[in-house]
């Protein structure tokens, strides 16, 4: 009994500091907490992520997303899509900081299609939706108000900036890569780079790679 006292207690402790760190609302804490229950519930079935302790899914799925603040304004973003989102984020992550954000999410699994269905619903998640198209077919067949997209380990960045050329609806959109520390442009991306942000999560360094167009 003691040692699951001492759990809760660690467990409310994460929760309060993460809270505090990315000035959550008593709601917005909630909301993540429950998302945590439904992720950790349907990753005992299938595979959703591979980071199941506590305190790593808030350090690397959930301040990893939001950290992305420090860098830009979201608050003047009105639209957002997160590019093989998996298990949500960071879509999901943002959407729950920032509700006022329209939010797409392109995944084409359906069992993590189903759990993003899940999610949606039992968190009350307003003016977001799915979308269950790959990457090209959503360039060549979509055509959406976006300002950012968003990708974290799903596409490279030759990929990515398919959206940006002038032939897309997208051109004047901006696109967010999460790199490693290690990572480098091939030539023909280097145009597109227009910020390389470094920023620490846990023990990794990591940098954000904005891309834009000319």
């Amino acid at each position: 009994m003691l040692k699951q006292n001492n759990e809760t207690i660690s467990a409310d402790k994460l929760w309060q500091d993460f809270s505090k760190n990315e000035q959550l609302t008593p709601q917005q804490e909630e909301r993540f907490r429950q998302y945590t229950d439904i992720l950790l519930a349907w990753n005992e079935k299938t595979n959703i992520t591979r980071i199941t302790d506590l305190a790593d899914i808030l350090q690397y799925h959930y301040r990893d997303a939001l950290h992305l603040d420090r860098f830009m304004d979201m608050h003047s973003i009105n639209s957002l899509c997160d590019i093989g989102t998996g298990g949500g984020i960071p879509g999901i992550p943002l959407k729950i900081k920032y509700p006022h954000l329209r939010v797409l999410l392109i995944e084409v699994n359906s069992k993590k299609i189903a759990f993003l269905q899940d999610v949606i619903e039992q968190l009350g998640l307003e003016n977001v939706e799915i979308v269950d198209l790959d990457w090209r077919s959503f360039l060549r067949h979509v055509n959406e108000q976006i300002d950012l997209f968003v990708a974290r380990a799903s596409l490279p960045v030759i990929e990515l900036v398919r959206a940006l050329t002038s032939g897309t609806p997208y051109h004047r959109s901006t696109v967010v890569y999460w790199a490693s520390l290690h990572w480098f442009p091939l030539p023909e991306e280097k145009p597109y780079i227009k910020r390389d942000e470094g920023y620490e999560v846990g023990d990794k360094m990591r940098r954000y790679i904005f891309l834009k167009s000319e």
